[in-house]
Protein backbone atom coordinates (compact mmCIF):
# COMPACT_ATOMS: atom_id res chain seq x y z
CA UNK A 1 0.00 0.00 0.00
CA UNK A 2 1.67 3.50 -1.02
CA UNK A 3 2.29 5.80 2.25
CA UNK A 4 -0.63 8.98 1.99
CA UNK A 5 1.51 11.18 3.71
CA UNK A 6 5.15 12.51 4.35
CA UNK A 7 7.89 11.74 1.86
CA UNK A 8 10.31 7.94 3.69
CA UNK A 9 13.70 8.73 4.33
CA UNK A 10 13.12 12.20 4.26
CA UNK A 11 14.44 14.69 7.64
CA UNK A 12 11.53 16.51 8.67
CA UNK A 13 10.02 18.43 12.09
CA UNK A 14 7.10 18.00 13.31
CA UNK A 15 6.17 21.59 14.76
CA UNK A 16 7.10 22.47 10.82
CA UNK A 17 4.78 20.57 8.93
CA UNK A 18 1.19 22.16 10.04
CA UNK A 19 0.72 25.63 11.83
CA UNK A 20 -2.33 27.18 13.62
CA UNK A 21 -5.42 28.78 12.18
CA UNK A 22 -7.14 31.19 13.71
CA UNK A 23 -10.74 29.25 15.11
CA UNK A 24 -9.54 25.94 13.67
CA UNK A 25 -7.91 22.77 13.53
CA UNK A 26 -5.05 21.90 10.68
CA UNK A 27 -4.64 18.27 9.91
CA UNK A 28 -2.25 16.67 8.35
CA UNK A 29 -1.83 12.51 7.53
CA UNK A 30 2.45 12.01 8.47
CA UNK A 31 1.95 8.45 7.57
CA UNK A 32 -1.18 6.24 6.06
CA UNK A 33 -1.16 2.44 5.81
CA UNK A 34 -4.01 -0.23 5.92
CA UNK A 35 -2.88 -1.44 9.25
CA UNK A 36 -2.88 2.18 11.26
CA UNK A 37 -2.02 6.14 10.75
CA UNK A 38 -0.33 8.40 12.56
CA UNK A 39 -1.27 11.81 11.92
CA UNK A 40 -0.47 15.91 13.17
CA UNK A 41 -3.17 18.22 14.39
CA UNK A 42 -2.48 21.91 15.26
CA UNK A 43 -5.67 23.03 17.13
CA UNK A 44 -6.38 27.04 17.48
CA UNK A 45 -7.00 27.65 21.80
CA UNK A 46 -10.74 27.08 22.19
CA UNK A 47 -11.17 24.60 19.83
CA UNK A 48 -11.43 20.61 20.13
CA UNK A 49 -13.21 17.55 18.96
CA UNK A 50 -16.62 17.03 20.26
CA UNK A 51 -17.08 13.38 22.59
CA UNK A 52 -16.86 10.19 19.73
CA UNK A 53 -15.67 7.03 20.25
CA UNK A 54 -13.02 4.84 18.04
CA UNK A 55 -13.21 1.32 17.33
CA UNK A 56 -8.99 0.90 18.44
CA UNK A 57 -6.86 2.31 20.79
CA UNK A 58 -5.19 6.00 20.08
CA UNK A 59 -2.05 7.73 21.70
CA UNK A 60 -1.99 11.13 21.73
CA UNK A 61 1.37 13.03 22.18
CA UNK A 62 1.25 16.28 22.82
CA UNK A 63 4.06 18.18 21.41
CA UNK A 64 3.57 21.55 22.08
CA UNK A 65 0.37 23.71 24.16
CA UNK A 66 -1.69 22.31 26.28
CA UNK A 67 -4.64 20.54 25.99
CA UNK A 68 -7.55 18.58 28.26
CA UNK A 69 -8.60 15.55 27.10
CA UNK A 70 -11.57 13.73 28.64
CA UNK A 71 -12.18 10.03 28.55
CA UNK A 72 -14.83 8.08 29.68
CA UNK A 73 -15.86 11.71 31.81
CA UNK A 74 -12.59 12.35 33.49
CA UNK A 75 -10.32 15.12 32.13
CA UNK A 76 -6.25 14.76 31.54
CA UNK A 77 -4.67 18.14 31.18
CA UNK A 78 -1.92 17.38 28.62
CA UNK A 79 1.36 19.75 27.92
CA UNK A 80 3.96 19.22 25.37
CA UNK A 81 5.81 16.28 25.74
CA UNK A 82 3.27 14.10 27.42
CA UNK A 83 1.07 11.54 25.97
CA UNK A 84 -2.13 9.28 26.61
CA UNK A 85 -3.95 6.42 25.21
CA UNK A 86 -7.13 6.33 24.75
CA UNK A 87 -8.97 2.98 24.95
CA UNK A 88 -10.76 1.23 22.13
CA UNK A 89 -14.71 1.73 22.57
CA UNK A 90 -14.55 4.71 25.02
CA UNK A 91 -16.05 7.98 24.87
CA UNK A 92 -13.51 11.01 24.59
CA UNK A 93 -13.26 14.41 23.64
CA UNK A 94 -10.53 16.78 23.30
CA UNK A 95 -10.03 20.55 24.14
CA UNK A 96 -7.21 22.93 23.41
CA UNK A 97 -6.80 24.93 26.43
CA UNK A 98 -4.69 26.89 25.13
CA UNK A 99 -3.31 26.64 21.18
CA UNK A 100 -1.53 23.16 20.78
CA UNK A 101 -0.12 20.26 18.69
CA UNK A 102 -0.74 16.92 18.79
CA UNK A 103 0.45 13.41 17.25
CA UNK A 104 -2.38 11.00 16.79
CA UNK A 105 -1.37 7.28 16.23
CA UNK A 106 -3.68 4.27 15.69
CA UNK A 107 -3.09 1.12 15.10
CA UNK A 108 -5.90 -1.37 13.78
CA UNK A 109 -5.80 -5.37 14.84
Amino acid sequence: MENKGLNTAEIFNLNDIVGYSDGGIVSKNVLKKEKGNISLFAFDKGEGLSEHTAPFDAMVQVIEGNAVITISGKDYHLAGGESIIMPANQPHKLHAAEKFKMILTMIRE
